[in-house]
């Protein structure tokens, strides 16, 4: 399943409101992913505006420790990011952030900055129009005084934009071990273009969650209060609302495993019982065999090693570690060489 998460559309630039990616494109996807062998859906997909209000609720989870972990890395160490950015002679930059998301953690690196009167502008990039929506209004209340304009689309489509000239560092941050969703090749793939994408001296910061005990890492996946499994199912009920589909949700169940081997967390919604779904937009019916599963998200876990051949391979130089007290999550920021 290595082509499973290749996305692809244009980027657009957001000035006074938010453009959504043709329905075309979620159509497609869905259609090739339930006709495949295994079935899979893209889990870009999982951020509607009911999908949104989810995953903000499995932040505040006690099992989803990436989110606090993270948090804690910036409020404790943002000084230091901030010179890592910067650089020699305080230079201005580019502040990138692939999958924004709602903001809660690089709000701390944004307010610090502003503090510190740095030169830069926060370029927020997410597949979300409603998450970029309620961001940008956020952001004007808390923090008028910031230069910021989003970017809505998914991170190979953004690639292509980063290839213009500019006479500013461009600092993109990629959060919350999202690299972590993506295939070992298609990870690959993307450090490459993200390298492509930029110029030498500019850097990334991307967020890896590390490898530690294998019960804690499945819990963040399989909480106790069923929210990451309505999380997983709400896409179903996505494609019932958007392309006409007649998904009954109480047909699947929510399984999530972790393999510690090759360090990979994989969620699947899987069918209880044999059953044709009919999905009228697209004059499509997808029949389920009993006990059939739907691939629905990767979450790969890594080591310290794994980071820095990651970083080699893709012509990067590691420039700092920032750890978590526990180290159970590293912000590595890598510079291009």
């Amino acid at each position: 399943m290595s082509d499973i998460l290749n996305e692809s559309a244009e980027a657009v630039e957001l000035s006074s409101g938010v453009h959504s990616l043709p329905d075309q494109e979620f159509a497609r996807d869905v259609s090739r992913g339930l006709s495949g062998s295994p079935k899979y859906l893209f889990s870009k997909y999982f951020y509607d505006e009911k999908g949104d209000e989810l995953f903000q609720q499995i932040m505040e989870l006690e099992e989803y420790y990436l989110t606090r972990a993270e948090y804690s890395i910036f409020d404790n160490q943002k000084e230091e990011i901030l010179k890592t950015f910067q650089g020699v002679g305080k230079s201005k930059f580019d502040l990138l952030e692939f999958g924004a998301g709602d903001g809660y953690k690089t709000k701390v690196l944004l307010r610090h900055f502003l503090d510190q009167k740095a030169n830069f502008k926060y370029k927020p990039v997410d597949i979300s129009s409603n998450v970029l929506e309620t961001m940008s209004e956020e952001l004007k209340k808390e923090m008028p005084e910031l230069n910021t304009s989003g970017l809505r689309g998914d991170y190979f489509q953004v690639l292509e934009g980063l290839k213009k000239n500019s006479d500013k560092r461009r600092v993109v941050l990629f959060l919350g071990s999202n690299i972590g969703n993506f295939t070992k090749a298609t990870a690959t793939k993307f450090l490459h273009q993200l390298k492509n994408g930029l110029a030498p001296g500019d850097l990334v910061m991307i967020g890896f969650d590390l490898k530690k005990d294998p019960s804690k890492i499945l819990l963040a996946y399989n909480d106790s209060k069923g929210i990451t499994r309505d999380f997983n199912l709400n896409l179903l009920t996505r494609i019932n609302n958007e392309l006409g589909a007649d998904f009954d949700i109480n047909n699947f169940i929510h399984y999530p495993y972790y393999d510690p081997d090759i360090g990979e967390c994989r969620s699947y919604l899987i069918s209880k019982c044999q059953h044709t779904v009919r999905i009228r937009n697209l004059e499509q019916d997808v029949y389920f065999k009993a006990w059939e599963p739907i691939h629905m998200e990767i979450s790969t876990k890594f080591g310290l090693d794994d980071v820095q051949l990651l970083a080699d391979n893709a012509g990067f130089k590691i420039e700092a570690n920032f750890f978590d007290e526990n180290k159970w999550f590293v912000d590595s920021v890598w510079r291009v060489v």
